[in-house]
């Protein structure tokens, strides 16, 4: 039996944002061991380019120097030696996110993709790490919070933790330092919950009521029968801070960060429109342990970290994903009807209101995710659409017309278990295999016995919006499409504080700002002669009337220029949905929608 790949992690000085890492392969390859690290981490579709954190790296074998040779921006490799050869390098760790690594003298994170180097043909052995404490005062109350398997550790604590491949170990982040912790069993698995950064008076027992109700219901929408979870153990690990927002899903763990201010608070019942979004966000993260994580695209089977894995169906695995994480909210009473609808008008009407929508469609954004999604410039609402918010808005309208054309014996639901079945539930057990890129419309047709080419054609390959308007009515729903009452002068842009100036961050396609000649990135200076604060112009402009016509000075560079601006209404949509409460036989086909059970 071939050795572990081993691994240790520790951090001399936390102040410093380092992160001291080894590994250690006892039989390299006698040409010269090949290590490298990935450049994008799986649920992200971004280059990365993670060795530009690498800022310092030696090898040795048998307490002799060995030559370290770097092939390219991730690559490196040692010289041919005798005996175990072990890499000591250091990761910059400093970007506060779920993506990356951070640490400091409060709390250390990490992904395993920011600073576990892959021993290249060794990927498919065990691989075993050793964390360690940082040594000092400091430290001595920290623990460790991950759903890596325990080898010679206690769990939640530092010791040596134990993966079955290098896949596995990179999908398993790891927080340090001290934390509150609760647990909760969702059909007998258990579930912890961590939080990670000072939050008073946090409800921990309504959050992991709230999330128990979530993660059962998910559980039984998959297995039905059997009610049996994909994993041993799973782990909510949460970074609570002054403004944040975000989340990365695992296999068995998802790793989140939220504004602290949206976490329940004891003796405080109300529910914030900020904790609604944090348990869509947990929703969200959960259902990705099905859909993603083990019902995969075909070129997602296995993962090529070296570079970008194109795929066109990222509107099935993250627009599905968006569409059921509120969907479970309601189904499972967490939230009421009123407030799920408006929830769904609200990216109604966000996704309405970009351009891009007609000239990108969800399958175009999906495949272009790695350069325009990722990479959002100013221009982006003229010139792409999400596929997570249309995405959802697709799913929606599916789900809606497969229930419709079946009279209500079939729905996306049954999609969701037959790809589960076909490609999710034995994924890890050796036998895995992906969704190809030309067969999803087959296979939600022949799951839904539901004509479905058409609006395949228009809504997921085409532009066109989806439908919603006229098929919301047959669920008692009213979809109605209003201006504000209080409409006031629009600039046409969105404007964004730099220092002491405000700035264009996005002109709007066709709004007065494109019309009169201002761009993006321009820094707005006077309105008709009187200082635009670093707050932006809503100030003034609430001062004139539509169709009023102002004068704007801007600088563009280091350019002062001038221009006539001719204010007119949002017109964009603002989209309400509302329950109806007859007849009787709408209000049925909703309730099972809304309200149906595993």
């Amino acid at each position: 039996m071939a050795t572990p790949i081993r691994y240790s992690i520790t951090s001399l000085d936390p102040a410093s944002h380092v992160y001291d890492v080894s590994v250690t392969v006892d039989s390299p390859a006698p040409e010269g061991q090949v290590f490298s690290l990935p450049a994008w981490i799986p649920g992200s579709y971004m280059i990365r380019e993670f060795g530009k954190n690498i800022v310092a790296l030696r090898g040795e074998s048998g307490g002799r120097k060995v030559q370290v040779r770097k092939l390219d921006k991730h690559t490196w490799q040692a010289a041919p030696c005798k005996g175990a050869l072990t890499l000591h390098y250091q990761v910059y760790a400093w970007d506060l996110s779920v993506r990356t690594a951070h640490l400091d003298g409060t709390h250390g994170f990490f992904n395993g993709t920011s600073v576990f180097l892959a021993a290249h043909g060794f990927e498919q052995g065990q691989q075993v790490v050793e964390i360690r404490r940082p040594e000092g005062e400091t430290f001595k109350r920290w623990r460790v919070a991950t759903a890596l398997a325990e080898l010679k550790a206690k769990r939640y604590g530092f010791g040596t933790y134990v993966a079955q491949n290098y896949d596995e170990l990179i999908d398993h982040p790891v927080e340090l330092g001290e934390f509150a912790l609760a647990s909760f069993q969702a059909h007998g698995v258990p579930h912890d919950v961590v939080i990670t950064g000072r939050v008073l008076n946090l409800d921990m027992t309504r959050l992991c009521d709230d999330l128990k109700k979530i993660c059962e219901a998910q559980i039984a929408f998959f297995e039905p029968r059997s009610k049996r979870a994909p994993m041993e153990r799973y782990v909510f690990m949460t970074l609570a801070v002054g403004d944040g927002y975000g989340g990365l899903e695992h296999r068995a763990s998802t790793a989140l960060i939220c504004s602290r201010a949206d976490l329940p608070v004891k003796g405080r019942p109300e529910q914030t429109d900020g904790y609604r979004t944090y348990l869509g966000l947990c929703s969200h993260e959960y259902f990705h342990t099905w859909n993603v994580k083990r019902i995969k695209p075909a070129v997602f089977a296995p993962y090529d970290l070296r570079q970008e894995n194109y795929t066109s169906l990222l509107w099935l695995f993250e627009g599905f994903t968006s569409y059921y994480d509120d969907l479970f909210l309601v189904r499972t009473g967490v939230i009421d009807t009123d407030n799920y609808l408006k929830l769904v008008a609200k990216t109604v009407t966000g996704v309405l209101r970009g351009s891009g929508r007609k000239k990108q469609s969800v399958a175009e954004s999906s495949f272009d995710a790695w350069v325009k999604y990722y990479r959002q410039d100013e221009n982006a609402a003229n010139a792409i659409v999400s596929y997570y918010t249309k995405g959802s808005l697709v799913a929606l309208g599916l789900d809606l017309t497969i229930r419709q054309q079946t009279r209500g014996r079939r729905s996306l639901d049954d999609v969701m278990r037959g790809l589960w079945a076909r490609y999710g539930r034995d994924f890890y057990e050796g036998v895995g295999r992906g969704v190809g890129e030309d067969e999803i419309l087959a296979l939600m047709e022949q799951w839904s016995d539901a004509d479905l080419k058409g609006y395949y054609d228009r809504h997921i390959r085409g532009t066109e919006d989806v439908p919603l308007e006229a098929l919301l009515p047959a669920y008692g729903v009213a979809y109605e499409v209003d201006l504000p009452k209080d409409a006031r002068p629009w600039l046409g842009a969105r404007v964004t504080k730099e220092g002491a100036d405000a700035k264009l961050a996005t002109v709007y396609e066709g709004g007065p700002a494109m019309q009169a000649g201002l761009s993006a990135g321009d820094k707005l200076v006077a309105l008709d002669g009187l200082r635009v604060p670093a707050a932006g112009p809503d100030g003034l402009l609430a001062r004139y009337r539509i169709n009023d016509t102002v004068r704007i000075h801007a600088f563009r560079r280091d350019e002062l220029m001038e221009f006539s601006v001719k204010l007119k209404a949002d017109t964009a949509p603002q989209v309400s949905l509302k329950a109806v409460g007859k007849p009787v036989a709408v209000v049925r086909q909703r309730e099972a929608w809304l309200k149906s059970r595993a």
